[in-house]
């Protein structure tokens, strides 16, 4: 059967978060003798009050859901903001999507490109929704690589995190960083189910990381907006930064991430080190491919 990519991923959502509840969370006796993780199906059917019929063949893809059952279930599951936002864009009625055409990796606009090399001490880089990095400036290479030797096929952020010793070295949490990194991507790519060129990344990173494997299927879901992550630089030192993503207007696919430091804390004092030595003429500056 040729089922909406939609339902499928809601269905394997709803595995997920009922596998991760806890029964006594829900006022449910643990029994002592569950085969599997979390509540089984008939226990989210009666405190969703449906059918067990019913919510199985809504994991199983089949059906479309409606509102009030969105709703019961997004409280039974205990989903927070960003995973009640996540189940409800999976949910939306196919009908009322407007046609997607098949994304191309994005590219940054030279204005764009323009606008965050005129950053000189900020380090920023473009992201796309497959964590694909499309343009960056001389601080960002700087700060995280220089993503201009890496070609372009294989130059996604989440793909850097996994298979690049460096990364795991310049993150102090990288693991917190990286489970982030992959929830994020997945929120981001909500409205493009069946994606060649995300399923092919996925599966090329599942073979090579079993971290990554069980952290994409565990559908976790977060949006990318602002956090403060703590780096281990191998020329500057620890830095403590904060980062925002800004949607860019003309392509919402991307996003800038800008990293900034409060000023005069040792953090921005290692930031105005270390324009200095990328704007050197021995150091080279890098540009979107």
């Amino acid at each position: 059967m040729n089922r909406d990519p939609h339902r499928h991923d809601l269905g394997e959502f709803l595995k997920a978060r009922r596998a991760e509840l806890d029964p006594a969370a829900v006022g449910l006796p643990d029994g002592g003798q569950r085969r599997v993780a979390g509540l089984r199906r008939e226990e989210i059917a009666v405190l969703a009050a449906i059918s067990t019929d019913y919510y199985a063949r809504l994991e199983q893809g089949r059906i479309q859901p409606s509102p009030s059952v969105l709703e019961s279930l997004a409280r039974v599951l205990h989903l927070d903001d960003d995973q009640r936002a996540y189940l409800y864009e999976l949910a939306a009625k196919e009908e009322f999507r407007p046609p997607r055409r098949r994304r191309p990796r994005p590219k940054a606009q030279p204005q764009l490109q323009r606008m965050i090399d005129d950053m000189a001490h900020t380090p920023a880089f473009v992201i796309g929704p497959r964590t694909e990095i499309v343009a960056w400036n001389a601080m960002g290479a700087a700060l995280i690589t220089d993503f201009g030797k890496i070609p372009e096929e294989r130059r996604y952020y989440i793909r850097l995190l996994i298979t690049d010793p460096t990364m795991r070295e310049l993150y102090a949490d990288w693991e917190g960083v990286t489970r982030l990194a992959i929830a994020q991507m997945r929120m981001h790519n909500t409205n493009n189910p069946g994606d060649e060129q995300l399923a092919a990344l996925v599966d090329e990173l599942s073979v090579r990381d079993d971290q990554f494997r069980e952290w994409w299927g565990a559908h976790h879901v977060a949006v990318r907006d602002t956090g403060t992550k703590h780096l281990r630089h191998p020329v500057v030192g620890d830095l403590h930064l904060d980062w925002n993503a800004v949607t860019w207007a003309a392509d919402p696919d991307l996003q800038i991430i800008v990293w900034t430091a409060e000023s005069g804390t040792p953090t921005h004092d290692s930031l105005r080190l270390l324009a200095s030595l990328a704007a050197s003429p021995s150091r080279s500056t890098n540009s979107s491919a």
